[in-house]
């Protein structure tokens, strides 16, 4: 039988707490995934999810309205406590992740105590500055402005003082007449024209007019010209000619065509950098190379092709191909002016080096090219990829050429605080059976032997340096550094349109694993490296391989002047079965010490080979073969 229920008394009020336990009891944890957490703050375990249970309904009127508040006093606690939880759960994964991470800076040896200060530290000091200074210098790209404080200094000798400048006495060049064709005067020497002009043979606006022709007749097939100024020529070339009418001759370079290399900035033109990001890009910047070749009187005819950011022959419109064998391309990232002055559409270019962009395209496409001195040339008004490492140097016909271009270029400039007055001694007044020349292992024969018939001490060479990561300072130091020139340009993901991107959106994300203390460490070996190759450096210069890249890597990182010098041909690899007038140009490396560019260029000047300076295949007739 059922007893009769007995009426429940008058309800009293509960403590707080008992209530809340009360409540609790009714609830039953459902089974969860995940564990319980424990909270610090109440010492229990909170279920992750519950079923509420009814309570009697007879007489809990007031114990409803207890339960509703309690209720909403223990979803507070538990959002709380939740929250903590969760707090504490991303500390915890911070430190885990930057745990995880410290393995990409070979730095992983850091307790968790010490990582949570790091963390802490990072987010408190770090970051902050880190964006001040990017609001500072960083929202421009290409290092046009705020260079940095950090000077490197090639010298061997620190700063000597200059004695005051003198011309260079260049050897004579006499009887030149002017060519019956337009073709024959477009290869000509900058001696020969510069004599044709000095004798008003020639007027600077025909020479204008024939390489304007040539530039826009061959660059669709070897895309080496991003912009022909025909305006600013004509208006140039009339000033040479007024100038010369009036008896007022500046030199050499009076009158004289050339290209400039587009990541030098000229007002009122467009500088693309190569780039189709920067493609529309007109800086108000006059660069200093452009002010030295205006006042020296010569034309500037075009802008001619980068490497999309200084990188390789890759740019905006296409693939810049060699002269001498169409079906390969001309390297980079100086592609234009090594181009367009083997074609014979430019007597002369300036372009620009930090790690091979001289060397490689002026071996591939067989012109005399000169890589000066570090400092030497002043970069104002020129995109940066490294402050130390950066330079600017010519493409010529001859050894002449490239000196007389160097002459009238270089120079300090404000603007560059590591370019300066440079004191080269005059390379035509050296005796050269007084020097003694090494050759490597991997020296072109024929020029050790031409310059052994004309009285040069050779000797068998080798640079001793025990710096085995030679390649890997390079990268360190030219990756952080166009990194912090372009970091803008990164973060806004217009990597992710650039031309080859297996090129420097590649290599520019790695840099952002670069750490500061590893980039110092890198230039303190740079600075041993600088230290063993001098105390190596037993010889007055060296011949070598032009494009071995340890040498190209180790010549930069030092500073020191190479010229690349054309010396023969050979074959081109499986030619067609019904022959063809394609070659391959076989050229030599001539390095010397820093400063000592003057015997570079005497050096280059007397292993001159069976290399012509004409380029055939740029000959009308010659032009699909």
């Amino acid at each position: 039988m059922r007893l009769p229920r007995r009426a429940l008394p008058p309800p009293r009020p509960h403590p707080p707490l008992l209530h809340l336990l009360v409540l609790l009891s009714f609830a039953v944890p459902e089974t969860a995934a995940a564990p319980p957490r424990t909270s610090s703050i109440v010492g229990m375990a909170w279920p992750t999810k519950c079923t509420w249970l009814p309570l009697p309904t007879s007489g809990m009127s007031h114990s409803y309205t207890l339960f509703s508040k309690y209720h909403k006093i223990w979803k507070e606690t538990k959002e709380a406590v939740s929250a903590n939880d969760v707090s504490r759960q991303e500390t915890i994964s911070g430190v885990i992740a930057l745990k995880g991470s410290m393995k990409y800076f070979d730095a992983d040896f850091f307790n968790d105590s010490k990582l949570r200060e790091m963390e802490d530290g990072a987010i408190e000091f770090n970051v902050p500055a880190f964006r001040d200074n990017r609001k500072l210098v960083a929202l421009e790209n290409g290092g046009l402005h705020n260079p940095s404080a950090l000077v490197f200094k090639s010298s061997w000798n620190g700063e000597s003082k200059i004695s005051k400048r003198k011309s260079l006495d260049y050897p004579i060049t006499s009887s030149v007449h002017r060519p019956s064709k337009d073709e024959d005067i477009a290869f000509m020497s900058i001696m020969e024209l510069g004599e044709l002009i000095r004798t008003k043979q020639v007027t600077s606006r025909e020479l204008t007019d024939v390489f304007l022709r040539r530039l826009k007749r061959y660059s669709p097939v070897i895309k080496s010209v991003i912009t022909v100024t025909d305006d600013l020529a004509y208006k140039q070339a009339k000033e040479a000619d007024d100038l010369l009418e009036q008896g007022k001759y500046l030199g050499l370079l009076h009158g004289i065509p050339y290209g400039l290399k587009d990541i030098i900035a000229v007002p009122e033109y467009k500088t693309t950098w190569g780039s189709k990001t920067f493609e529309n890009q007109v800086l108000d910047i006059e660069a200093y190379v452009y002010k030295r070749l205006k006042s020296t009187g010569a034309v500037l005819v075009a802008k001619l092709v980068t490497g999309s950011l200084a990188y390789d022959d890759i740019w905006f419109g296409g693939r810049t191909r060699n002269p001498w064998n169409i079906e390969e391309f001309s390297t980079g990232s100086s592609a234009g002016p090594a181009a367009s002055t083997s074609a014979g559409m430019v007597p002369f270019a300036i372009g620009s080096e930090t790690a091979g962009s001289i060397t490689y395209p002026a071996a591939r496409c067989g012109v005399t090219a000169l890589r000066p001195t570090f400092g030497t040339v002043a970069r104002t008004g020129v995109m940066s990829i490294s402050e130390s490492l950066d330079k600017l140097g010519p493409f010529c016909r001859s050894a002449i050429d490239c000196a007389v271009v160097l002459d009238e270029i270089r120079g300090k400039d404000a603007g560059d605080p590591s370019s300066r007055e440079v004191d080269i001694e005059d390379p035509f007044h050296v005796d050269i059976t007084q020097l003694t020349v090494g050759y490597l292992d991997s020296a072109e024969m024929e020029v050790v032997n031409v310059l052994s018939a004309k009285g040069v001490k050779l000797v068998p060479f080798k640079l001793n340096y025990t710096v085995e990561s030679v390649q890997s300072i390079l990268n360190i130091t030219m990756d952080v550094d166009m990194l912090a020139h372009f970091d803008n340009w990164q973060r806004e993901g217009l990597d992710n349109v650039y031309e080859a991107q297996d090129q420097w959106p590649v290599e520019l994300r790695r840099a952002r694993l670069i750490p500061a203390v590893e980039y110092l460490q890198a230039q303190r070996a740079r600075g041993k490296l600088i230290r063993e190759v001098k105390e190596s450096f037993t010889v007055d210069a060296f011949i070598g391989n032009a494009t071995d890249w340890e040498l190209v890597c180790l010549g930069n990182l030092v500073g020191m002047p190479v010229a690349v010098v054309p010396t023969g041909f050979k074959s081109i690899e499986d030619p067609p079965k019904s022959g063809t007038r394609r070659r391959t140009t076989i050229t030599t490396g001539i390095y010397a010490p820093p400063d000592h560019d003057h015997i570079v260029s005497l050096l280059s000047h007397h292993s001159t080979g069976h290399l012509g300076r004409r380029c055939w295949y740029f000959r009308p007739r010659n032009m699909l073969h």
